[in-house]
């Protein structure tokens, strides 16, 4: 049990890295960056984020992670201010829902907060798309985009804020994740497969003599975040969300501390590591996808530790793949 004088030195060390002049200065350099992100991911992965005794904490790390540092009110404010884009029905359709059973959230974030940061996020594109250096692929609204925006809008202190956190994040670090096609995710549901293969074949061999795929059983989300959607659509959610749709939320931000840190591909790792917790229960089951359809609420701690684990056991050519499948356009 934490005290108050163990709170305060859990803050020190971020503290340290976040308040240094070169870190403050808007001359620091490359090298200045860094080798403070590096201190930062070892903290995140040893200690965890304070966030409790400093909230102000987890917004500038991921500010820093994604590399967001110029953000213009006058843009956003733009972009709000041409009102409904060509797919508001379409968002409409899906932010009423979004981690509607979570008291915490609903509090802090609105409904009207969720449509104004992605309707922003599409006319950006719209902008993007028609500009003479418009960007390979192709962005709007897609299912699932809403709860990738949660994290932000509820972590950041501004809607300005998470609209720049959020627009990095799917431009940069999983842009294949929100295409039509939803390219980048079904590459991670193969991806699961063959990593889960290689660290336990036991319990993939199981899996599969019940005809369970990662396609089939890479963990449905809860029905707070897509109650209306088929189960075989809904199983891609945990890996398209980054599991942001399981409760609950506190865990899901420490989940993500670690995959802003270290990179959204460990998120295939994470979704192994759940199955990992409950192997027991699942492989004396003859019926294995009842209990995933009810999986537990996620654990980030035990989760992240056994992500971590199980990188050294992949061969180094199929975690290359794993690290490129949410960005690199083939």
């Amino acid at each position: 049990m934490s005290t108050p004088n163990t709170t305060t030195a859990a803050v020190i060390p971020f503290q340290k890295i976040l308040n240094q002049p070169k870190m403050q200065r808007s001359n620091r350099t490359p090298t200045d960056i860094e080798e403070n992100i590096k201190r930062l991911r070892r903290l995140i992965l040893v200690e965890g984020i304070p966030s409790e005794a400093d909230h102000t904490l987890r917004p500038r790390i991921w500010k820093i992670f994604l590399r967001v540092n110029d953000i213009s009110a006058d843009e956003f404010a733009g972009y709000v201010a041409r009102g409904a884009c060509s797919v508001r029905e379409k968002i409409r359709n899906d932010t009423f829902r979004t981690l509607a059973t979570d008291r915490g959230f609903k509090e802090r974030v609105s409904e009207e907060m969720l449509v104004r940061l992605l309707e922003a996020f599409v006319w950006r594109n719209h902008d993007r798309q028609n500009s003479p250096s418009a960007p390979r692929l192709n962005f709007t609204y897609v299912q699932g985009m809403n709860v990738l925006a949660a994290p932000f809008l509820y972590t950041l202190p501004s809607e300005l804020e998470a609209f720049y956190c959020f627009s990095r994040f799917i431009e940069v670090s999983c842009p294949l994740y929100v295409q039509p096609t939803l390219e980048g995710v079904h590459r991670g549901l193969k991806l699961l497969d063959r990593c889960l293969k290689t660290v336990d074949v036991e319990l993939y061999n199981y899996l599969r003599s019940k005809n369970l795929s990662a396609e089939i059983y890479a963990f449905p989300c809860k029905s707070i975040c897509f109650p209306h959607i088929h189960i075989s659509y809904a199983q891609e959610t945990a890996v398209l969300t980054l599991c942001a749709c399981t409760p609950p939320l506190d865990q899901v931000l420490q989940l993500w501390d670690f995959l802003l840190a270290f990179g959204v591909h460990l998120n295939i790792l994470c979704v192994i590591a759940q199955l990992l917790l409950i192997r027991e229960e699942v492989m004396n089951s003859p019926s294995p996808m009842r209990i995933l359809r009810t999986f537990p609420p996620l654990e980030a701690l035990p989760v992240i530790g056994i992500a971590v684990t199980l990188v050294r056991d992949l061969p180094a050519e199929l975690y290359e793949e794993l690290v490129k499948h949410p960005f690199e356009i083939r």
